[in-house]
């Protein structure tokens, strides 16, 4: 009787409330699924920061240690995010913060390239800089769609009726990208 007596008044509760379900299930695969595109994006920069730095290597000679760090930072920035990290804010702050690290070795990478001439003559070097530039506004334009998703699914999330609805089935807010974040 007791069963049957919950189970009426979560119908109630559902009907009452407008669900929502539908609308919270599609919202959150969209943010996974532009969570995905952000890290696939990161992957590729990595391995291309990766490239780059075994290129700026053969020539330049005295700044070893510089180019050691992007490639250390590239390698640790090429390991994907799990799906996990949306559920866990700090988790997701620390993926963040990694990609952040290695924005920062890419600029001063660069900016070691300019002293040499001769790897800016090469094609090599070139077309690894040119493909750097389009995946930083890939990443731009992925981000920019993961937090148009975040902003939805949240907004969702927190908004009567539908919170309800999220609270039964343990939809939380998704953590978003700070502005002055990679790409």
């Amino acid at each position: 009787m007791r069963a049957w007596l919950r189970a009426c008044l979560m119908g109630t509760v559902l009907g009452a409330s407008g669900c929502g379900y539908k609308s919270l299930q599609q919202q959150d695969e969209a943010v996974k699924t532009s969570w995905s595109e952000v890290v696939s994006q990161y992957q590729r920069r990595a391995d291309l920061i990766s490239s780059l730095a075994t290129s700026v290597k053969d020539l330049a000679t005295s700044e070893q240690a510089l180019i050691g760090a992007t490639e250390a930072s590239a390698r640790s920035g090429s390991q994907p995010a799990a799906p996990a990290v949306l559920s866990d804010p700090a988790a997701f702050a620390s993926y963040q913060a990694l990609q952040d690290r290695l924005t920062e070795s890419l600029h001063s990478l660069m900016g070691v390239t300019a002293a040499y001439p001769q790897l800016q003559s090469d094609a090599n070097f070139l077309d690894l800089r040119a493909q750097l530039a389009e995946t930083e506004s890939r990443i731009s334009d992925a981000r920019t769609r993961y937090k148009e998703a975040v902003r939805t699914f949240n907004t969702t999330v927190r908004t009567f009726p539908t919170d309800v609805t999220a609270r039964m089935f343990d939809y939380r807010p998704r953590p978003n990208l700070t502005a002055a974040g990679p790409g």
